[in-house]
């Protein structure tokens, strides 16, 4: 029976008579959380017992309820049941700023940074330092910043303003910020979403450096490499409700993949080895100042490139440039045998060439629109005539690609910014196909999407391609890589490195090339 919340604390001796038991070496536990809206059900049983010093990893799809249970961890949401410890404390903090001076720090998968302002003032942003007590002390926070970003071994300008910074570098700046609190308690939510290998090391030094302090770690990721690497506990949500916890050295990956989708997935399995045909893409020496030079490369039909690199190795700029989302200073591209003019994305959209950017919510969706709205925005043409929508056309235009891309929603009128990361990544891929697209550029496709929807867009791909068109892949997973291309080219430092075949690739052979 869930136990009401009230507002307060109990005091930890006073705990027995209530019915709950202390532990020593637990930082925070949780039993019984629900939370429904406007009826609908959106956590009916979340629990956790994060011990001092542990990292443990919060697992489930999307949708499990993971999002709505640290809300409510962190005083964002109130529970309509339920029960929150920490210390042996029953707390309900009204505000993040309750639970922030209780010690308890989150690092979200959504980035909120304020892009005019420099990193340091990010980082500090409402406890600056100051001076005489009315004065910021700028040179002391660039200071903080800067021994902060030593300390944690990330190579960031604490005087760069937010808005010139990759989504990467954005990503560490919130990592850094969180830290620089010095609080007992440190959810993680898709820490690694936008970095890539090298930068995920240096987050796992520091984290483990935290541990040794006694920090306790939420670490939620849909990378399961991540949770094996660095996790030591698990719990698993599944359909809004608790499934299972312990130590993650008494499970394995595919049991785990189990417990979290709610069925067996069989290991994916490397593409065959295929003949290349017609080329269908040919890009010649593309370059741009300080970020990529004398980029070539091609793309046959039916064939998936795989494009690897660590951040910053010029892999998304140069996909950018090639789409027409940024300038290039020079290169050339052909598709189907015929010279394409790229000036903007539209010019690339008529050359058949759909791109699905890293960052889904700043550049691939409009949130506020409906799903409807964001699926037919790429192609109004063809749901026009003479200036007017065919609205029967529209409908059942989305419908299908709503059952094509399982998108889980409750309405086709739903705003985008209400659905799971998972399916707001399927409206962007129903978006890309309704320009009837015949090169499909997918910058990391399965950022921050659980395994079951990652099967499902993996799917898709090798369909599109096998339909005769082409994909460009970039991804900062290796495994990823390895399972879906055909072909990998390796960027190292704005060039390409190598190239090879994913049937003779190697995790150890890619990054020696990319590093």
């Amino acid at each position: 029976m869930a136990t009401p919340i009230t507002t307060g604390t109990v005091p930890a001796q006073d705990l027995s008579a209530h019915g709950y038991a202390v532990e020593a070496d637990v930082l925070l536990a949780a039993t019984d959380i629900a939370k429904a809206f406007s009826g609908v059900p959106a956590l009916l049983d979340g629990r956790i017992k994060l011990k001092r010093g542990s990292v443990h990893a919060l697992c489930g799809g999307n949708g499990a309820g993971k999002s709505t249970f640290l809300n409510i961890l962190m005083g964002l949401l109130r529970p309509d049941s339920g029960t929150v410890m920490r210390e042996g404390r029953v707390v309900h903090y009204a505000s993040a700023a309750e639970a922030l001076e209780d010690g308890i720090a989150i690092i979200t998968q959504e980035l909120s940074p304020v892009l005019d302002m420099t990193v340091a003032e990010n980082i500090y942003l409402g406890r600056e330092p100051r001076r005489g007590g009315w004065f910021t002390d700028t040179a002391k926070m660039v200071a903080d910043a800067t021994a902060l970003f030593a300390r944690l071994n990330f190579n960031i300008d604490a005087n760069a303003i937010m808005r010139d910074l990759s989504v990467a570098k954005m990503q560490l700046v919130e990592i850094a910020k969180a830290i620089s609190r010095e609080s007992q308690i440190l959810i993680m939510d898709e820490p690694t979403s936008a970095i890539g290998e090298k930068e995920a090391g240096t987050l796992f030094e520091a984290i483990r450096s935290l541990q040794a302090q006694g920090v306790g770690i939420i670490y939620v990721s849909h990378r399961l490499t991540d949770i094996f690497a660095i996790a030591d506990e698990y719990t698993v949500f599944r359909d809004g409700r608790y499934i299972e916890s312990g130590p993650l050295a008494n499970i394995d990956r595919q049991r785990l993949i189990g417990l979290i989708v709610g069925r067996d997935l069989r290991d994916q399995e490397p593409r065959p080895a295929r003949e290349r045909s017609e080329l269908l893409l040919e890009a010649s020496d593309y370059s741009r100042k300080g970020q990529f030079e004398d980029i070539s490369l091609s793309v046959a039909k039916g064939e998936i490139l795989g494009l690897y690199g660590l951040m910053g190795a010029g892999r998304s700029e140069f996909a950018n440039a090639l789409y027409g989302n940024a300038p290039k200073d020079s290169g050339s591209v052909k598709v189907r045998g015929s010279a394409l003019t790229i000036k903007a994305p539209s010019d690339a959209l008529r050359g058949g060439i759909a791109m699905i950017t890293e960052d889904r919510k700043g550049t691939g969706l409009v949130l506020s629109a409906s799903v409807s709205e964001n699926i037919v925005m790429a192609a109004l043409h063809r749901f026009s005539r003479f200036g007017f929508m065919s609205r029967s056309r529209e409908f059942k235009t989305v419908t299908d690609q709503i059952a094509r891309f399982r998108i889980r929603t409750a309405s086709k009128d739903l705003a985008v910014q209400n659905l799971s990361g998972g399916n707001q990544q399927k409206v962007v891929f129903a978006r890309c196909v309704e320009t009837d697209p015949v090169i499909l550029i997918c910058d990391e496709p399965t950022r921050g999407i659980d395994e079951g929807a990652k099967r499902e867009i993996y799917s898709f791909l090798s369909e599109f391609a096998a339909r005769g068109n082409a994909v460009l892949m970039i991804s900062s997973e290796i495994p990823e890589i390895l399972a879906n291309a055909d072909r990998i080219i390796v960027f190292r430092r704005g060039r390409i490195a190598g190239e090879m075949f994913a049937a003779d690739a190697t995790q150890e052979a890619l990054v020696h090339l990319a590093s």
